[in-house]
Parts: structure tokens; sequence; C-alpha cells
């Protein structure tokens, strides 16, 4: 059951806050021709869309759980994209974002990008982090510590655990 309540939330919210908000609703207003830029658009995407995945499987098949704070897993996910950074699936969406700006030119893609973060990182201050403190206790504290909240480590071009 978690496996079809996970694929709907990935469904509903990917779904309609990646794709369809920014795509049909925001392609509007000013624009800036980025270029050749534009084609890093697609690794962002794919990058972007495979983080959200991995994330997903993680939440489901490692926490026995979903992404979705009313259903969240019942173990401490700290594997898979999340040995590297605490928030992989927002910083995949982030990137996904960053990608349609860059392929479309729209500069409210980027406004919708910049407030997606600050709404998010502002989640995860106010709930996310201080509730998994109180679920997880002193493993989620050490987790903390050990693994950054948006940007993963590298020490002399590779990336650390």
């Amino acid at each position: 059951m978690t496996v079809y309540k996970s694929l709907l939330y990935l469904i509903i919210e990917a779904g309609l806050f990646a794709l369809y908000v920014p795509l049909a609703l925001l392609r509007s207003g000013p624009r800036i021709e980025t270029g050749v830029v534009a084609w890093l658009a697609i690794p962002l995407w794919v990058i972007g869309g495979l983080m959200v995945l991995w994330s997903f499987w993680a939440f489901t098949f490692m926490g026995h759980g979903t992404p979705l704070p009313l259903d969240p897993p019942k173990e401490l996910v700290a594997s898979g994209p999340y040995r590297y950074v605490r928030n992989p699936i927002y910083v995949g969406v982030l990137l996904i974002f960053s990608g349609h700006f860059l392929w479309f030119g729209y500069w409210s893609l980027l406004m919708y990008t910049i407030l997606a973060f600050l709404g998010v990182h502002s989640f995860i201050l106010l709930y996310e982090e201080p509730t998994l403190k109180r679920k997880f206790g002193a493993s989620y504290e050490g987790y903390l510590k050990r693994v950054p909240r948006w940007i993963p480590r590298f020490r002399s071009g590779v990336l650390i655990k």
C-alpha cells in the first residue's frame, strides 16, 4: 500500500508543482534569450528527475513510508541520496525548475524557483527538522551533523558521504 501512496504523491505533487504549474501557467511575461546555455536544462532535468525518483524509492523501500508529511517514513532514511544531502527531493525539484528557466527563459520561472526554494527552506526549518528531531532523536541529530542540507560535500573533486 505504501508503494501506491508514494506513487500517487509523486504524480500529484511532483506532477503538479514541477511540471504543470511551471510549464502551463508560468510561461508568460518577460523573457530572456538564454542561447546555448539553454542546453544545460537537459542535464538539470535528468539529474533532478533521477534525484526525485531515487529519493521516493528510498522513502518507500528503506523508510517504509512516503515523502508526504502526513504519512512519513517509519525509519530514518540516511542512505541512498540522503547520504549526500538531507533534502534530495527538494534539490532535484529545484534543479528541474532551474532547467525550465534556462530552456524557456521566462523570468516568472526563475521567480517560481526562488520562491519555491524560500518556501521549502522555511518549511524545513520550521516544521520538518524539528519534527524529525522529536521523532528520531539522537540518530537524527547525528545525521544533521554528518550530512549537509542542500549542497553535497566534495573533497578533491570526489563526492564524500
